[in-house]
């Protein structure tokens, strides 16, 4: 059994880069929380393996090969492997993201310093 939460210990970073922490592992995942406050930016890049994204709290506009999509609160997206994808925070959210335990948890975090 393995049991995490979205919820616990949450931090907002002060700087423009958001917050990437992992918040459970397991034989097929890495489950990673991405909090991100209004106006926080991720940069165009792509993923080696397939991801999900859910929107937990909050509202961003994910670029999908340089077309916006607005997600809210509740919503899920998967994407294959080596899609180009970027997040701009609209409200302050709280994101999981779901990564095959084949990809680099350093991927993610590189992207936020």
């Amino acid at each position: 059994m393995y049991k995490a939460s979205l919820l616990e210990n949450i931090s907002y970073r002060e700087d423009s880069k958001p917050s990437v922490s992992v918040i459970l592992k397991t034989a097929n995942t890495k489950e990673m929380r991405i909090v991100m406050k209004a106006g926080q930016f991720m940069k165009e890049h792509t993923a080696p393996f397939p991801i999900i994204v859910e929107i937990f709290e909050g509202e961003i506009d994910f670029g999908i090969k340089g077309i916006s999509h607005k997600l809210l609160k509740g919503d899920i997206i998967a994407l294959e492997a080596n899609i180009p994808h970027d997040l701009t925070c609209v409200s302050d959210c709280i994101i999981r993201l779901s990564l095959s335990v084949a990809d680099r948890i350093e991927r993610v975090t590189k992207l936020t310093h």
